[in-house]
């Protein structure tokens, strides 16, 4: 019988946001996620990773989670070899204690630009991947085949008068992907390039796969768990909170009904101090009330969602 060594590593989507942008820390120019060996010099998997990125940021972790082991066989980098990739999500700071920004950080959307609804449906997703996921469809063998996938397509992407799903990030990444219309497909061989590729960063290895698991896992857990005040600073606006949570979510909330909803959870409490003047009235200044809502459920299970037109 064969046998394969195993290669494990570290595979770690970090994200902030700063300025009322998602951002993700990236190496090698943007190309791929923070990566390293994994080493036994922990007792877990977790703390390692809390030791290892904490040493590469200069800043403590809040939330930490494992997403998903990515053990596929075509991983697999040389001969005799299988390569497996331990990934985790996890949130902190872009800016260091001291204020210093930090090399490598990237907007999330640059990679995924059909993934940004905050003002609405994108003119990518109408303009460009609808019409390229309909040649697609027609592209099937048969009725049958062309109808579903076109069924999927609309389902997906939000089309046809169907809901869009912030959370089916990886499911739309693997359409396009399966589609041929994103450069990793070709670029492994997977499937023939389209006429042309949609815009969106290409990333080493399989790590925009990687990203787009994360992103998902955080859409969702945002809904459930206060996790968004991992990346607050200590005292902060309501305006302040509404835009990083629509941020993450890429979904323009509804003003009067997010704040609602953070008064009736009693997720946060006045400072007494205010902004400091600017073009506007000044706005009160909240913390963040840890020490009784760890487990406080931050929006059930739906977002208070703008209407759009």
């Amino acid at each position: 019988m064969e046998q394969h060594s195993v290669q494990a590593d570290l595979v770690a989507v970090l994200i902030a946001v700063t300025g009322g942008q998602p951002r993700i820390l990236t190496t090698s120019s943007g190309l791929a996620l923070p990566a390293g060996p994994f080493t036994s010099n922990h007792r877990s998997l977790q703390i390692s990773l809390r030791a290892w990125v904490e040493k590469q940021t200069h800043h403590p972790l809040g939330f930490v989670e494992q997403l998903y082991t990515f053990a596929d066989r075509e991983r697999s980098q040389d001969l005799g070899t299988r390569a497996i990739s331990i990934s985790y999500l996890a949130l902190t700071r872009e800016f260091d204690a001291a204020g210093a920004a930090q090399p490598g950080w990237q907007d999330w959307y640059r990679y995924f630009p059909w993934e940004d609804w905050r003002e609405g449906m994108p003119e990518l997703v109408a303009q460009q991947i609808a019409p390229a996921l309909r040649s697609w469809a027609d592209a099937a063998a048969d009725s049958v085949a062309r109808s579903a996938r076109w069924q999927r397509a609309a389902m997906t992407f939000g089309l046809e008068d169907q809901e869009w799903n912030e959370e089916l990030v990886l499911q739309r990444y693997e359409l396009l992907f399966e589609a041929g219309l994103v450069a990793e497909a070709w670029r492994d061989g997977v499937s023939a390039p389209a006429a042309q590729l949609l815009p969106g960063a290409a990333m080493s290895n399989d790590h925009r796969r990687i990203l787009a698991t994360g992103i998902a896992r955080l859409r969702a857990k945002i809904k459930y768990r206060p996790v968004v005040f991992e990346l607050m600073p200590d005292e902060f606006s309501l305006l302040q909170l509404q835009q990083t949570v629509e941020a993450l979510a890429g979904r323009g909330l509804h003003k009067q009904n997010f704040r609602r909803l953070i008064e009736q959870q009693a997720l946060v409490e006045e400072t007494g101090q205010t902004t400091v003047a600017g073009a506007g009235r000044p706005a009160k200044l909240f913390r963040f009330r840890r020490n009784v809502m760890l487990e406080r459920a931050i929006a059930g299970n739906k977002l208070p969602l703008a209407r759009t037109h």
